[in-house]
């Protein structure tokens, strides 16, 4: 092995990591974007404020909301420095198995600064809000299994028990769904990243209970999958981690419900989302992939 291809191989495990921690970060930060009414903080895009592409003193929007916002642009040139950096370590290893998943993390970058311009041109029209962060789930299951991948090759597998295997694709979905449903409630509440911002027309009452309820039903599919017969130690300890982590998460968005959405727990709501769903998609990993 060349030495540039032994120090690539030797760089890949820490690049897909900060990759894996960047894509999070971005979720977390984005919203504190909202929960601080920073989203309009730059009112165009690409550039900042009109004639310049970083914060202005004195610009209308204060520059407290302008730096955070601007902060957050900043964000994602980080974060595509770390996916074109983790690119170049994988060919320079020759691992042949991680271009399609190194490629999906430039792409799905550039396609965020792309909605995050149409977020802001919309004045953080909710479904252009949630687009955004829907995507950033995608990438961030993207770089799970970059980072899961990051020692050895995997190959496509699938368990001797069908029922598990459905099973397992019914938990990933209902994951999804519970995020995307949840999205629905953050485009209907109180945090919409700017005073005059649009809200979506559901009854927040009602919009969180279908909320809820998706998650119930997820937390049954969980218990139900983890007393499985013939389920793998590896699937069984991410279920386990799964769960958890869920329950988790379950109290914080109660206890934020009860006390009226306060900023402080809305970030920690989003930061308890991204470690779900990691999970869920770590478990969905240990049961469609084994080592090459």
């Amino acid at each position: 092995m060349s030495r540039a291809r032994s120090l690539a191989s030797k760089l890949l495990p820490a690049l897909t990591g900060l990759l894996l921690f960047l894509q999070s970060a971005l979720v977390i930060t984005g919203g504190a974007v909202r929960v601080t009414g920073s989203g309009l903080g730059c009112p165009t895009w690409p550039e900042c404020t009109p004639g310049s592409y970083t914060p202005v003193p004195g610009q209308a929007e204060g520059q407290l909301h302008a730096w955070i916002e601007f902060g957050n642009r900043l964000l994602t040139f980080a974060l595509l420095f770390a996916a074109l950096a983790t690119v170049i370590a994988i060919f320079r290893s020759g691992r042949r198995d991680l271009r399609f998943l190194g490629a999906t993390q430039v792409l799905g970058i550039l396609g965020q600064g792309v909605l995050g311009g149409i977020t802001v041109l919309t004045d953080l029209n909710p479904l252009a809000v949630g687009s955004h962060l829907l995507l950033s789930i995608l990438l961030i299951a993207a770089a799970t299994s970059l980072h899961s991948r990051r020692h050895n090759p995997s190959v496509r597998t699938s368990s001797t028990e069908v029922r598990i295997s459905r099973i397992s694709l019914a938990h990933i979905n209902l994951a999804f769904i519970a995020i995307t449903i949840g999205t629905l409630v953050t485009g209907s509440g109180p945090h919409a990243g700017d005073v005059d911002a649009p809200r979506l027309d559901f009854a927040i009452t009602t919009i969180t209970r279908i909320h809820s309820a998706s998650v119930w039903l997820l937390m049954i599919v969980s218990v139900f999958f983890l007393i499985s017969r013939k389920l793998n130690y590896e699937t069984k300890r991410w279920l386990i981690i799964f769960i958890f982590l869920a329950i988790g998460q379950g109290a914080i968005g109660y206890i934020q419900y009860f006390l009226g959405v306060p900023e402080e727990l809305v970030v920690m709501h989003l930061l308890g989302s991204v470690l779900v769903w990691i999970a869920a998609w770590r478990v969905r990993l240990s049961v469609v992939r084994k080592p090459a």
